[in-house]
């Protein structure tokens, strides 16, 4: 008889780790005030603005991670994803101005939001196509965040 766990405790496990990458270091794999939105907080618009060298700006990294949240919440859910294109976002966003960056901050808290409330709803999940994604979320949404205080660190220096 294989072992199981229910899918409530999956879902609190995954709360766990959202809430580590994006507001609240548990100690999980983040020190204090080094969460997502704690970085992000930190950030000027003209430093999010800010070309590193080839690389995509802070203000980009933004973007990507809210349009990922969105196109995985689709995903989760059987959701068209036709529309998703991975490298135009790259495209769009480059500079912002302080009213454009606390707008980025906000869908992006508006997005999360969202992805948290789907946990409640753990018990009417259809399969793994949830999990995957949620687990998506949370790795990448973890690495991007390391590569905000990468750059957050150079911007410093």
């Amino acid at each position: 008889m294989p072992n199981t766990i229910p899918i409530a405790e999956v879902a609190r496990g995954f709360d766990f780790l959202l809430t580590e990458t994006f507001e609240h270091a548990r100690g999980a794999y983040l020190d204090k005030g080094e969460t997502l939105f704690e970085s992000l907080a930190q950030i000027s618009a003209a430093a999010a603005s800010q070309p590193m060298g080839d690389c995509a700006t802070i203000a980009a990294h933004v973007a990507h991670i809210d349009y990922y949240l969105r196109a995985l919440e689709d995903r989760m859910f059987g959701r068209d994803v036709s529309w998703v294109n991975w490298g135009e976002i790259w495209q769009t966003v480059s500079a912002v101005d302080e009213a454009g960056w606390a707008t980025m901050q906000d869908d992006l808290r508006a997005s999360y939001a969202r992805i948290k409330g789907h946990l409640d709803g753990a018990d009417e999940w259809q399969g793994t196509r949830e999990l995957s994604s949620l687990l998506g979320i949370i790795a990448h949404s973890a690495y991007h965040l390391g590569e905000i205080r990468q750059m957050m660190c150079r911007l410093r220096s």
